[in-house]
């Protein structure tokens, strides 16, 4: 009697306890080499922009000028290096997920085995790579002519994270949110540069008139400028405490928002 042929049994998916930790790699190395790819772009461009603000702002006051006994390109450098985290860790998840949703290929983040807290994980991972990778490479670019020191290296580090974080993540929200390139351009230029310049990254607020001054302390961007400057100077015009927690709150706010998108497939899924 022959032998009882075997039944092949469908296949079934992979079945993941805890974290797909394979998967959330995977993720995060193509977040990362899809800027590294263009490293020109997003690293030396970012350079150029901070020495050239950098060279006007230093030239046009003068050297030997200080804010608050810090001199005035020391004052700034911390400022200018911000920006770069702010705008590059931006630019990396939302350019990353529109790309994704103008092409149709989407579906090649959804159907793979991992979680919206994984997919979350690994666009703000990647954001934050980016972000701080330029923050680190502006600092070294603008270190000669700024001479900046360092204070409190643990504030350094604090704000730069929850910063990339912070815009990593709203950059991903964002993204799921637009419908074209022309949404992501209104949020960059309505929402993310007028808060990043009206936050005290050349000039101390509290100088400011009111009611400018009362408004810019209602701008979280001014928190993360003064917290991040602090760990250069010692010094800032704000509530370090005020800015510890709004920073901590507002990466695990929008840390949900996208959580929430992901799940509910919102403009994601047709």
């Amino acid at each position: 009697m022959p032998a009882t042929a075997e039944i092949a049994l469908p296949p079934t998916p992979r079945a993941y306890r805890g974290v797909n930790w394979d998967g959330l790699r995977a993720l995060y190395i193509r977040e990362v080499r899809r800027f590294w790819k263009v490293g020109f772009q997003t690293l030396a461009a970012p350079i150029v922009t901070a020495l050239l603000y950098m060279m006007v702002f230093v030239v046009a006051v003068g050297g030997s000028h200080q804010v608050e006994g810090v001199p005035f390109g020391a004052f700034i450098a911390p400022g200018l290096i911000m920006m770069q985290i702010l705008n590059n860790a931006f630019s990396n998840s939302s350019s990353s997920l529109l790309q994704a949703k103008m092409n149709g290929l989407i579906g090649d983040f959804l159907t793979p085995p991992l979680s919206p807290g994984e997919l979350v994980a690994g666009f703000a991972l990647g954001a934050l790579t980016r972000g701080v990778l330029v923050g680190a490479v502006a600092a070294l670019a603008v270190y000669p002519f700024a001479h900046f020191g360092f204070a409190h290296v643990w504030a350094i580090f604090y704000f730069a994270i929850g910063a990339a974080l912070i815009m990593g993540l709203l950059g991903a929200m964002a993204a799921i949110w637009s419908e074209k390139f022309d949404h992501i351009a209104a949020v960059t230029n309505f929402i993310v540069a007028p808060m990043t310049f009206l936050s005290g990254t050349f000039y101390l607020v509290k100088n400011l008139p009111e009611p400018f001054r009362t408004i810019s302390y209602y701008n979280p961007f001014f928190y993360l400028i003064a917290g991040f400057r602090y760990g250069f100077t010692g010094k800032t015009d704000g509530s370090l405490e005020i800015g510890v927690v709004l920073t901590a709150a507002l990466v695990a706010f929008l840390w949900w928002g996208v959580w929430r998108m992901f799940v509910t497939g919102y403009k994601l899924k047709t």
